[in-house]
């Protein structure tokens, strides 16, 4: 996985096994229309790269950054730790204790190295990038447009839904 130029979102895991739940991210930014990357690095097992892409990615153009991560999860607070821009953290189901370490290794954060905790799993994925859109939606009119479009198709389905019970 490799940096991309042009990417204003970057959706970095701490391991290729966390792509199945990432790929959720993915695909909703595709659907706005949002460049982005896929990033691998680990806050343990690779700490000079994770250093290296957090302090590079704004010089590269990149806006907020979505991380996956299991277990320990440290890897959204250490990026956060070398980055002023956004940070959404997603952790991931991959321990015996069911993500409920990594929700709580990303969530606890010391006060100054915020990040955005999203739920465990493909919903909490999902949710990142939506929040990710919203950000960059803040300076971009199309981008705002296409939200609001998408929470009217939602509330739309549940009126059609509501239809056929």
């Amino acid at each position: 996985m490799q940096e991309k130029r042009g990417a204003l979102v970057s959706i970095v895991m701490g391991s290729d096994s966390d792509l199945s739940i990432m790929k959720e991210a993915a695909s909703v930014l595709e659907q706005f229309h949002i460049p982005h990357e896929l990033f691998l690095t680990s806050a343990h097992r690779s700490p000079e790269r994770t250093s290296l892409f957090a302090e590079g990615a704004a010089r590269r153009g990149v806006k907020v950054i979505i991380v996956g991560a299991g277990m320990a999860a440290h890897l959204a607070g250490v990026i956060a730790s070398q980055t002023t821009l956004p940070v959404i953290g997603v952790p991931i189901d991959s321990s015996s204790l069911r993500g409920l370490d990594a929700l709580l290794s990303t969530v606890q954060m010391p006060g100054g190295i915020p990040v955005a905790t999203m739920a465990i799993g493909k919903p909490g994925a999902k949710n990142a990038a939506l929040l990710a859109a919203r950000i960059l939606s803040l300076g971009n009119e199309t981008l705002k447009k296409q939200l609001d479009a998408y929470i009217r198709d939602m509330a739309d389905t549940i009126e059609k839904k509501q239809q056929t019970l």
